[in-house]
C-alpha cells in the first residue's frame, strides 16, 4: 500500500450509485471513510441546471392585461436562478371559476401531473382562485407530485409547513374579500333601484303607465289575445304579459 505524506492512498475505489435524474449531472469525488484499505470515495451528484418554473397569470376581464404580472414573475425567476419553461395565461375568467372553466390552468396542472415543472409561480394567491376549496385542492395536487408553489406578492414558499399554513390563510381572506365585493354590489343595485343612478334614471324594467295598464286590462276583459292587446295599447307583448301576470292571470305568449 502506497503512502504519501504519512496518509495511505486508497487501493480500493468504492463508488456509490449515481442518483437518477433528468438533469445533466456532474459527479464529484468525495472521500467518505478511511478503512484498512485506505480512503473510500463516493461519487456525489451536483445539479448544474436551474429549477424549471411555470408562470401562471389571470385577469377577470378582456380589457385587463397580464403584462405586469408576467414581468414581475420573470424578474423573480431570474433572481432566484430559475428557468421559465412555460407561461399559462387565462384572459377574462373570474377567479371564482374552477379548473374546468379555466383552460390554461387545466393545461398547467396537466403539466404538473407529468412533472414537467419543478415550481409553479403566480403573481398573487387570488390569481390562482378565490375559492378556499379550489386553492387547497391545488396545493395538495402540487405537493403530491413534488412541485413547489411560489406566490410573488405574498412571498409564499410551500416547501415549508409555515408556507402551507399561510397559503390556506390567504385563501380564506381572498374568499372573504369576494363575499364583501358581492355584498357591496348587491347593496348598490338595491339603492339604484330605489333612488336611481347618477344619471337620475332608475335601473330595472320601466314602470308601465297607469293608463296603458288600464287599457290592457280593458282589452283583456273584451277577450282579445296578447298580440291584439299589444297592438291596440301601443306596447310590447312582454309588457302585456307582465301586467296580466301582476293582476294574477296565468298567461302565455299565444293567449
Amino acid at each position: 500500500m502506497e503512502v504519501a505524506e504519512g496518509i495511505p492512498k486508497p487501493s480500493l475505489d468504492f463508488r456509490c450509485p449515481l442518483l437518477w435524474s433528468r438533469r445533466p449531472l456532474q459527479p464529484i469525488r468525495q472521500p467518505v471513510a478511511f478503512g484498512m484499505e485506505g480512503w473510500h470515495y463516493c461519487d456525489m451528484v451536483k445539479h448544474n441546471t436551474p429549477r424549471r418554473v411555470a408562470l401562471y397569470a389571470r385577469v377577470s376581464t378582456d380589457k385587463q392585461s397580464t403584462a405586469n404580472q408576467l414581468l414581475e414573475l420573470r424578474q423573480a425567476a431570474e433572481r432566484l436562478g430559475w428557468e421559465v419553461v412555460g407561461e399559462f395565461i387565462d384572459h377574462g375568467i373570474s377567479g371564482a371559476k374552477g379548473r374546468k372553466d379555466r383552460p390554461k390552468l387545466d393545461a398547467l396542472l396537466k403539466g404538473v401531473a407529468r412533472k414537467e415543472f419543478d415550481v409553479v409561480a403566480a403573481w398573487s394567491v387570488d390569481r390562482l382562485g378565490r375559492s378556499l376549496v379550489d386553492l387547497v385542492g391545488l396545493l395538495q395536487e402540487l405537493h403530491s407530485t413534488g412541485v413547489d408553489l411560489y406566490l410573488h406578492q405574498q412571498g409564499i414558499n410551500t416547501t415549508t409547513p409555515a408556507g402551507k399554513a399561510l397559503f390556506q390563510m390567504m385563501g380564506v381572506f381572498a374568499e372573504f374579500e369576494r363575499e364583501m365585493i358581492r355584498e357591496r354590489v348587491t347593496a348598490g343595485l338595491a339603492r339604484a333601484r330605489k333612488q336611481g343612478t347618477k344619471s337620475g334614471k332608475a335601473i330595472g324594467r320601466p314602470v308601465v303607465d297607469q293608463d296603458v295598464e288600464a287599457r290592457i286590462m280593458e282589452l283583456r276583459a273584451e277577450g282579445l289575445g296578447m298580440l291584439k292587446i299589444a297592438s291596440e295599447a301601443g306596447c310590447g307583448v312582454s309588457t302585456v304579459q307582465r301586467v296580466l301576470k301582476q293582476a294574477g292571470e296565468a298567461v302565455s305568449a299565444t293567449a
